[in-house]
């Protein structure tokens, strides 16, 4: 008799130990345990721990509450501007609501990776290369709306969504690049001109110091020489000043205006030699005066005959 109680005792611990096994369900910390009892949802959420189920009635479904980090597969659109891009992104996610996450959609996690390779590829096509480029948070903002609406009703709550890279056509690159280029050769003149303009008022306010003082134009000569023959070269540059080249240019053509005006004013006359005024006295002798020219004319004598 006692035997057979023990045996029946022995029987139920098994059987016992053997429902506990089947029945005991441990879950984790970031994990929420789902109970379906023949198919119908149970209300209360199994918190994390040890936790107990009815065997062969009941399924216990585990849902990680974890932040989830999906990438999205590039998409190639074209922007507003008719630039073909191909952008890519990545989505943080996480359930918020472990029993809608369950019923409400098939698989979340493929259901939030389509929506943002849609949500991606609709954003491409509304915004500028520009904005793509240098204005990334506000896109960002954008996919994030364009993903938590839906994503709200499978119990899935969107953490953040971050553009990665925006790849560019080569031509488009090469475009970009020149363009760069000739914006900063244009801010290098622009710089270049004003520091040009800067030092040549310097330079005008030095010279008009340097125009008062004659001996500051010296000195400054003196200067530039010491400066050049620091170098300890054989060849010394030595600065003329342009005031001096200007001084002998005026002396220059001076003189030959002097000389002109002098001989205008008073003529030398030419020199005569004492044999020239010996034969114009003896021509003088010679002659016979005229009484008067205009007398009456005289017919030449007529040939002698025989001459």
């Amino acid at each position: 008799m006692i035997e057979d109680l023990l045996v029946a005792a022995a029987g139920v611990a098994a059987a016992a130990a053997v429902y506990a096994a089947a029945a005991a369900r441990v879950v984790k910390q970031y994990e929420r345990g789902i109970v379906f009892r023949f198919g119908r949802l149970r209300d209360d959420v199994r918190a994390p721990g040890f936790t107990m189920i009815v065997p062969g009635v009941d399924r216990l479904h585990k849902v990680n509450m974890q932040i989830v980090t999906m990438p999205v597969p590039a998409q190639e659109g074209i922007t507003r501007d008719n630039v073909t891009v191909r952008v890519d992104a990545v989505v943080y996610f996480k359930v918020v609501d472990a029993a809608d996450a369950l019923i409400r959609v098939e698989d979340y996690k493929f259901a939030v990776s389509q929506m943002a390779q849609t949500s991606l590829r609709s954003i491409i096509g509304k915004s500028d290369l520009d904005d793509l480029l240098s204005n990334r948070e506000k896109l960002n903002q954008g996919l994030e709306l364009m993903l938590d609406s839906p994503a709200m009703g499978w119990g899935v709550a969107i953490d953040r969504v971050e553009i990665k890279d925006v790849s560019l056509p080569e031509t488009m690159k090469r475009s970009m690049a020149r363009q760069a280029e000739a914006d900063r050769e244009r801010r290098a003149r622009v710089i270049n001109a004003d520091a040009e303009l800067q030092a040549s008022k310097k330079l005008a306010e030095a010279a008009a110091v340097m125009s008062d003082q004659p001996a500051a134009l010296q000195l400054r000569l003196l200067q530039t020489v010491v400066a050049v023959a620091a170098e300890k070269n054989s060849t010394l540059v030595l600065p003329f000043p342009v005031e001096l080249l200007r001084f002998l240019e005026r002396s220059t053509l001076g003189a030959p205006a002097a000389v002109n005006e002098e001989r205008a004013v008073t003529p030398t006359p030419p020199p005569v030699s004492d044999a020239y005024l010996k034969g114009a006295a003896h021509a003088a002798e010679g002659v016979e005066p005229v009484e008067d020219l205009a007398g009456a004319s005289v017919e030449p004598a007529p040939p002698e005959e025989g001459a």
